[in-house]
């Protein structure tokens, strides 16, 4: 793993929230003042694809990066905030239903959030 690799991985897996490419990028530069964009945009790639993170992908929004450990994530129609949520796994049920394995499943669960209601914007 490169030093930009694994400094990434580190924000990712560390940091509250669901980060974009841009807040990785503003956050690497903070060790590494020489990056750019597109090394942070490569190194993205090469995590999700080994399986390190996960790319989050929500229409109309830029996609955001998260860790890999189960969880499922609400989505506000409104203001577009991410949360983790925790629902019962799938995985036995999708199977059944599928009749074969599968890779993976991401579910989220569109709402207006609680901050957004107490605003009316509902």
């Amino acid at each position: 793993m490169t030093k930009y690799e694994k400094q990434i991985y580190e924000i990712v897996s560390e940091l509250a929230g669901h980060l974009t490419a841009d807040q990785i990028f503003s956050e690497l530069k903070k060790t590494y003042p020489a990056v750019s964009l597109a090394t942070v945009y490569n190194n993205l790639n090469k995590l999700c694809e080994t399986g390190l993170i996960r790319k989050v992908s929500v229409e109309g929004s830029p996609d955001r990066y998260d860790r890999i450990a189960k969880h499922d994530h609400l989505v506000c129609r409104k203001c577009g905030k991410l949360t983790d949520i925790c629902f019962k796994d799938l995985t036995d049920s999708l199977k059944e239903r599928l009749g074969e394995d599968f890779f993976s499943y991401d579910l989220k669960v569109f709402y207006i959030c609680p901050e957004c209601r107490a605003k009316g914007d509902s």
